[in-house]
């Protein structure tokens, strides 16, 4: 097989979807997180059902205890510019 074509993205995640995904992935409860963050479970709650804007420092926050960097957080759907091969 010479060529191959990346895998095409189907869906968009939203900030408080990538908090989620990143939370189960690392089998957290929203109380689990509440506890690692300061960060009430019930604001926790709504970020994840993007009903609070996750803002920059929660960002900080959250992602210190997820061990990611903040901008997976606040930018979920980022990609690298793809570059031509030469």
């Amino acid at each position: 097989m010479k060529e191959y074509r990346p895998a095409k993205k189907r869906i968009a995640v939203s900030v408080g979807e990538s908090v989620r995904i990143l939370r189960e992935l690392q089998e957290l409860s929203q109380s689990q997180l509440a506890r690692l963050t300061g960060i009430p479970q019930a604001t926790i709650s709504a970020i994840e059902n993007d009903r609070v804007r996750l803002g920059v420092e929660r960002a900080k926050v959250i992602a210190r205890a997820l061990k990611c960097h903040p901008g997976v957080l606040v930018f979920p759907g980022w990609q690298l510019p793809h570059k031509e091969a030469a």
